[in-house]
């Protein structure tokens, strides 16, 4: 998993951001909120980023700070909404905000980003309300409650890439312990899959 990334800011365009690496330009899909916060074309940036693989291709989200990447992963755990979906929520405001709106069920705002109907938000309030109710705050390095969404949906995003069903990482998942990283959970999964 790619985690973060650190380079000069290339190009700025309506389908994300290239950041040069050592002469790859690497493309990243951000928010128009961690957009307006980059430096200009030619800075050195550095991004905190999350990568989506689907069958078809390898698509890197970036942010600004942690809160934002945490809040984005929780969105594309609620069924209906994509990565480009949450990427749009995200777009609002700041994680906090953005929190604020899910955790007091302001389905309004969060109808504002562009694809999100009051079906769509009032399912994100629905998932999320409980798990964002310590709302992050500027200065505070992330949402506990987040974090652990955030943990959870990377072990299982690790295991479906790996060729498993939702149904076999949940039973593999049981009695494993929500507190350990997130590579020793996904081990612990793999034992028991080969064990069945």
């Amino acid at each position: 998993m790619i985690r973060s990334l650190r380079g000069t800011l290339a190009t700025l365009s309506s389908d994300g951001i290239v950041i040069d690496i050592g002469g790859v330009g690497m493309l990243v899909h951000v928010s128009a909120g961690t957009q307006l916060g980059l430096p200009p074309a030619g800075s050195t940036v550095q991004l905190e980023t999350h990568l989506v693989v689907r069958e078809d291709a390898l698509d890197l989200f970036g942010f600004l700070d942690t809160a934002e990447r945490e809040l984005f992963v929780a969105l594309t755990g609620v069924s209906g909404v994509g990565p480009r979906t949450a990427l749009a929520i995200c777009g609002l405001g700041g994680a906090s905000e953005v929190a604020g709106f899910i955790a007091s069920g302001d389905v309004a705002s969060l109808q504002r980003a562009p694809g999100i109907g009051k079906r769509t938000a009032e399912r994100i309030v629905l998932d999320l309300r409980d798990r964002v109710g310590g709302v992050t705050t500027p200065g505070v390095p992330g949402n506990p409650s987040l974090i652990a969404v955030s943990a959870d949906l990377e072990v299982r995003t690790a295991l479906l890439g790996l060729g498993f069903r939702d149904d076999e990482i949940s039973h593999a998942l049981l009695g494993v312990d929500t507190d350990a990283p997130v590579d020793e959970r996904v081990r612990h999964a793999l034992s028991q899959l080969r064990t069945r």
